[in-house]
């Protein structure tokens, strides 16, 4: 910046730019200094893991979103694509008695489809992202519905028919959710992977270029079409992936199970813009932003904060979060 411009700068744009940069980590250590000392169990070894754990789902969907806003898409439906991944791994194995690698190979496959259905419509139909993706949402929510007859798919449940489901939930894949370090460390292995792939591939530094400048990238000879048809399968990949790991986890499958963790991984793929100042959507920010989200929880809860006031803090924290990323790019 000349001389001229700083002088012509607002007083306070460099504490602005401070907390732009640093906010959300500054944000994390202050949560961790004021639940720590209110709560007796915070700075536990297991306490930590219980978070790391918490966040491990929403973490995993939101990479796949966070990937979407790379090109300037936004996929909505993430939320409704982990619900059908939760809904079909479960039932592959309890309703056709399917082995664990074919269960899930065909989960995967499908959510794959569910991503390709989002790219045709928002590519060929040059609908805002958003909006289509806002529709598709409702669909596939209604697909999982329908596919579950609205009940919870569980080992030995009663069949419409009135027989029990004969199916077994294979014992490696309880182990993948029940188990705190798989759970974690498959989380980390998708954001070290979506990390490495936009920042150090030039298929992601071209996503970046079409969610900066769409035109340009044209003009460029990048193919977008096909870099957003990436993009978007990426998404459905990793919402299928969460969706998997809620079944390992709760080893079954609940109506729209996968809808409650949109908001919290949108939140966490915006808050993430700010982290150390890159001013765009990144995996390692949406792993902060996750892990902020994940402390403010865990805080809440140990303080005995009612559940039914979560969603405003966490609704509280995305606004806050959004105001200063578009602040930003205003200024």
């Amino acid at each position: 910046m000349s001389t001229g411009a700083a002088a012509r700068a607002p007083k306070g744009s460099g504490i602005f730019h401070f907390l732009y940069k640093y906010g959300t980590i500054l944000t994390i250590i202050l949560l961790i200094a004021i639940f720590g000392t209110a709560t007796d169990h915070f700075f536990g070894a297991s306490n930590l893991v219980t978070i790391l754990r918490s966040i491990s789902i929403v973490t995993i969907i939101a990479t796949g979103l966070t990937v979407s806003l790379a090109v300037g898409g936004f996929d909505l439906s993430v939320g409704s694509t982990a619900s059908i991944a939760n809904a079909l791994v479960i039932s592959m194995f309890v309703w056709h008695g399917q082995q664990l690698g074919v269960g899930i190979a065909l989960t995967l496959v499908f959510c794959l489809a569910v991503g390709l259905v989002n790219a045709f419509l928002v590519i060929n139909f040059k609908i805002q992202d958003m909006l289509m993706t806002l529709a598709t949402m409702f669909i596939f929510q209604g697909v999982a519905l329908t596919y579950t007859r609205g009940a919870t798919i569980s080992q030995n449940m009663i069949m419409p028919n009135g027989d029990f489901a004969t199916g077994i939930i294979p014992k490696s894949f309880a182990k993948i959710g029940q188990s705190s370090l798989w759970i974690i460390i498959i989380m980390l292995l998708v954001v070290l992977s979506a990390h490495l792939f936009l920042n150090y591939t030039k298929h992601g530094r071209y996503m970046y270029m079409i969610g900066g400048n769409t035109e340009a990238a044209k003009l460029s000879g990048i193919a977008v079409s096909k870099y957003r048809l990436t993009a978007y399968l990426i998404s459905s990949l990793f919402a299928a992936v969460g969706g998997i790991m809620l079944g390992a986890r709760v080893m079954t499958a609940e109506v729209n199970a996968g809808g409650p963790y949109l908001m919290d991984a949108v939140a966490a793929a915006f808050i993430g813009y700010s982290v150390l100042g890159a001013g765009k959507p990144n995996a390692f920010g949406t792993f902060i932003g996750a892990v902020l989200i994940g402390i403010l929880r865990n805080g809440l809860v140990m303080m005995s904060v009612p559940y039914y006031a979560m969603d405003i803090v966490k609704g509280s924290v995305l606004a806050l979060a959004l105001a200063i990323t578009y602040y930003k790019r205003m200024h």
